[in-house]
């Protein structure tokens, strides 16, 4: 017995072709949420409210563009954290807190802040760039205190969101890059394990770093580092302004005479504020890939992927 295929109706292949399309779209719109979200890493607050010493200050943030088109803060009342997260693996990350510099005035967030921290991120590091209040802006309301206050509270919040952002709280670490580098400088050699009694919970974690990272700091002559100072990445040109070319020669025997691990390196043809730039092709433009192996060699690394 024979049987003879029918047709399908009309509707019915307009009803095939709708489904593909709507699946087609949905993939589409997932994907684009998932890229929006990538796009946009997210943003936490030191504090819930004002932060001590903002009291009243409501201003918002001023964004002004360089010469080049690069970002430059300022007017900051809320200090806050960028988080960039990397895929995340079984073992928590390494965490490394970014301080972006500007003379104290102002925060060059790009080539000392998004562009540091998306490297790292995107090899296994947890990297977290801090917008800090500026003692040096004018008519500013605010002393280097409140500067500080804001980088010993930023490691205590990553310390306090360990779980959260799945990270390592013994393997939180800070890099700063000129003024900011000042900044990690006297973050990194606070002596400040928390106030158990504090009211906060975030104030009774501790604010020490496991290992600190100095690009051409401000004021070298503040580094002063005791036995107890985390380990450190020193990095700076050779064409720098000479308070910082000539003072970082001396902060590294310091690190010595105190017997902390400490690594140097000085670029030929760098003078002052080189970052990490994508167009930058010169020896001081692969800094990172120094610092990203020295964390290997201190242990820092350990879920994090080969390059």
């Amino acid at each position: 017995m024979s049987s003879t295929m029918r047709p399908l109706p009309i509707d019915c292949f307009c009803f095939i072709a709708m489904t593909r399309y709507l699946v087609r779209l949905l993939l589409a719109l997932i994907t684009a949420v998932a890229a929006a979200g990538a796009a946009d890493p997210e943003v936490a607050f030191l504090w819930d409210g004002a932060a001590p010493g903002s009291e009243g200050q409501t201003g918002d943030e001023v964004v002004r563009l360089s010469d080049t088109g690069e970002h430059v803060v300022s007017n900051v009342h809320r200090p806050s954290l960028t988080a960039y997260l990397p895929e995340r693996t079984t073992e928590p990350a390494p965490a490394v807190l970014i301080i972006p510099g500007g003379g104290h005035r102002e925060i060059w967030s790009d080539h000392e802040g998004h562009n540091v921290a998306g490297w790292l991120s995107a090899r296994g590091v947890a990297a977290f760039m801090l917008k800090y209040r500026l003692p040096g802006q004018k008519e500013s309301p605010y002393k280097l205190e409140h500067e500080v206050a804001d980088g010993k509270r930023a490691v205590r919040v990553l310390r306090h969101n360990a779980e959260r952002w799945h990270i390592d709280p013994a393997r939180i670490g800070v890099i700063g890059f000129s003024a900011g580098g000042e900044l990690a400088a006297r973050v990194a050699l606070a002596d400040d394990d928390g106030n158990p009694a504090a009211a906060d919970p975030i104030d009774r974690v501790s604010a020490r770093v496991a290992f600190q990272a100095l690009l051409y700091p401000a004021h070298p002559e503040i580094i002063q580092p005791t036995k107890d100072a985390p380990p450190a990445f020193l990095c700076w040109g050779f064409a720098d302004f000479p308070m910082i070319a000539d003072g970082m020669g001396t902060v590294y025997p310091r690190f010595r005479d105190v017997r902390v691990p400490v690594e140097m390196h000085v670029y030929s043809d760098a003078g002052h504020g080189f970052g990490l730039r994508p167009n930058d092709t010169s020896p001081a433009g692969k800094w990172i890939d120094r610092f990203y192996e020295w964390l290997g060699s201190r242990g820092q690394l350990k879920n994090a992927p080969s390059r």
